[in-house]
């Protein structure tokens, strides 16, 4: 079954638009970024991503249809986030998916987000000629959703684009996400939002300094697969708060913001050695939670896949030091690219394929649901 799909994700802070054919080639895909509006706040805020959704969703839209070549009439399916994410941000998608689907009498595709992120995996690897083995574990993790799940199809072996995949939840985290955590950490040292991207590039640039502190791994009573990094972030602000040589620069930093100066290059100069060092512990700390406990979920499957997904897998030292860990243990790592592991539409297109084969279709009563599970 051949179908140009065109997906639609407007789930939180992006609103973007993909047309992928049958299931793995991506024919555009368009992002419109909210960052430099939910910036001042130090994350998003709900009505204002719902209203900027609103702005971009058609012009989005008729750019990834462009880029494409193609006519609105001439896709063969609309896919959209159900959930989970914001309501109001999920609506907007959700509305305009139904409003093309009714207009052109086409199937329209409800598409978990987090399954979304699982085919982003998968697009790539097609892209590359590497298909991952099944069944596999697979690491979403972003600033709303740090999980671990098991991903497997009916018959084991390597997953083509007509697979529907099923999933058990293996561990996820027991407060903040990481993506989350990374995000208040960056604030408590005023070094702008998003937070991760400039972390990873702070601690790139701390390498071989000493850390100031030392941070122990996060046990978690009951299940060992489960993550927690709020204590971490909150071990952070105690040791700001204990020390007050962090006082100044973080001032200077915070007036470096004001001015607009967000960029690596302006804050590194306005950064001590001590807080590099304490940005590498800070990021040492996450990663190794992560990889241990991902890797261990592979021990106890005996798996010979690892998928890595969602926003935070773009950063560099994560991706480093799971392809070093793999090595050892005889499994295969896979990653999408970086402009895939944010969200994307891609990946809701993608996702969508194996639904639209199943007739997996919904009618003009799909609603959002921001708390929808995967498993």
């Amino acid at each position: 079954m051949s179908a140009r799909i065109l997906g639609i994700e407007s789930s939180c802070d992006e609103t973007a638009a993909a047309v992928v054919a049958d299931g793995r080639e991506i024919l555009s895909s368009v992002v419109a970024s909210q960052v430099d509006i939910h910036r001042k706040y130090g994350g998003v805020v709900p009505e204002l991503a719902s209203r900027e959704h609103l702005r971009q969703i058609v012009p989005v839209v008729r750019e990834a249809l462009a880029q494409a070549g193609l006519k609105l009439e001439e896709v063969d399916a609309i896919g959209v986030t159900q959930g989970p994410g914001l309501v109001g941000a999920l609506l907007v998608g959700i509305t305009y998916g139904k409003t093309l689907a009714q207009s052109l009498g086409k199937p329209l595709v409800p598409v978990n987000h987090l399954e979304g992120h699982v085919h982003a995996v998968f697009l790539e690897a097609h892209k590359a000629g590497r298909s991952p083995k099944l069944p596999a574990v697979c690491l979403i993790v972003s600033g709303g959703h740090t999980v671990l799940y098991e991903v497997k199809v009916e018959d084991s072996g390597a997953a083509d684009r007509n697979a529907l995949f099923r999933y058990r939840k293996l561990g996820q985290t027991r407060d903040d996400a990481a993506g989350e955590a990374y995000d208040k950490v960056a604030k408590l040292l005023a070094l702008g939002y998003p937070g991760g991207p400039i972390l990873d590039r702070l601690a790139a640039a701390a390498y071989g300094l000493p850390a100031p502190v030392k941070f122990s791994p996060t046990k978690t009573r009951g299940n060992p697969l489960d993550f927690s990094f709020s204590g971490l972030k909150t071990a952070v602000l105690y040791h700001l708060r204990e020390h007050s040589e962090y006082s100044e620069e973080i001032r200077k930093r915070e007036e470096a913001l004001a001015r607009g100066e967000r960029k690596f290059d302006q804050l590194l100069p306005l950064s001590s050695k001590t807080t590099l060092g304490l940005v590498r512990e800070f990021q040492n700390a996450v990663i190794r939670d992560l990889v241990d406990r991902t890797m261990a979920a592979a021990e106890e499957l005996d798996v010979e896949s690892i998928l890595v997904s969602g926003g935070v897998a773009a950063n560099s030292q994560l991706r480093a030091t799971f392809e070093e860990r793999v090595k050892s243990a005889g499994v295969e790592a896979f990653f999408p690219s970086r402009a895939l592991s944010t969200d994307n539409a891609a990946m809701i297109a993608a996702a969508a394929y194996p639904r639209l084969r199943a007739g997996l279709l919904a009618d003009l009563t799909l609603n959002a649901d921001p708390s929808l599970a995967l498993a």
